[in-house]
């Protein structure tokens, strides 16, 4: 059985497997740097559907998503791994634990994206359609960096590597991702958000430089899972693995090994 998402697998081959999740116009290899500093995980690195080298055709709704990922796990032979979600692969995380909490070792979720204002995302979805190339490798890579302000500009040459294509003839760049699919993927983090199913061990990474997880979702979320919920906000932004590597990977590391 082939998987149906692109895969990328990412450090030791014989490791403790990891499904890496990645945020909404993202991509696999932005987990390197992670699994870098993690050498002992294997953690397997997806593009979603509608981004990178995976299937770009719909439907790109959060079951799906789920659906894609368990695919992913099948078509590999694991039956239980730990998950990791960054911003919209945060969200799909925790619905993938609650749809087959069988499959979910711990769940990790790294500034996840989920019940957000849905103004908010109505004005972001709308700022989205709109075209988004460059006119050369400078213009783009000075968009990434104003961007990622507090991230390395090693990690902003590696982004334009990995992830700029040519768009079309016309001269210019993009990032390579399908734009209706982001344009659904902010109304899907617009849902009323979901928890952490019971007696699953999770980590919940906030960025304190960052407005995505809401206070009261994190109380709900000690409510339901108690001593199994460890909460370790980081002085970040939101891209928070890559602004802060090495505390991101300690707190995985011990989390892991508890």
């Amino acid at each position: 059985m082939n998987a149906p998402l692109n895969v990328v697998e990412l450090g030791a081959a014989g490791g403790r497997p990891v499904l890496a999740l990645h945020g909404v116009t993202g991509h696999a290899l932005r987990w390197r740097v992670l699994a870098d500093a993690l050498p002992d995980l294997r953690l397997i690195a997806v593009d979603l559907r509608g981004h990178g080298h995976s299937p770009w055709t719909p439907p790109w709704n959060i079951e799906q998503h789920v659906s894609d990922a368990l695919g992913v796990l099948d078509s590999l032979g694991l039956d239980r791994v730990v998950i990791a979600g960054h911003s919209f692969g945060g969200a799909i995380a925790l619905h993938l634990a609650r749809t087959a909490a069988e499959r979910v070792e711990r769940l990790i979720l790294l500034d996840p994206a989920l019940g957000l204002d849905p103004q908010d995302m109505l004005e972001t979805a709308e700022d989205t359609r709109a075209d988004e190339s460059y006119p050369d490798l400078d213009a783009a890579r000075a968009d990434r960096a104003q961007r990622w302000e507090g991230i390395s500009g090693a990690l902003v040459e590696a982004e334009l590597a990995a992830h700029l294509i040519p768009d079309g003839d016309s001269g210019r760049l993009r990032y390579r991702y399908c734009r209706a699919a982001v344009v659904t993927a902010w109304g899907e983090m617009a849902r009323p958000a979901v928890l952490p199913p019971a007696g699953i061990r999770t980590l919940i990474a906030p960025a304190a430089k960052a407005d995505f997880v809401a206070p009261a979702w994190l109380d709900a979320c000690r409510r339901e899972l108690g001593d199994d919920l460890t909460v370790a906000e980081i002085d970040s932004g939101h891209m928070v693995y890559l602004e802060r590597t090495a505390e991101v990977a300690g707190l995985v590391a011990a989390f892991l090994a508890e």
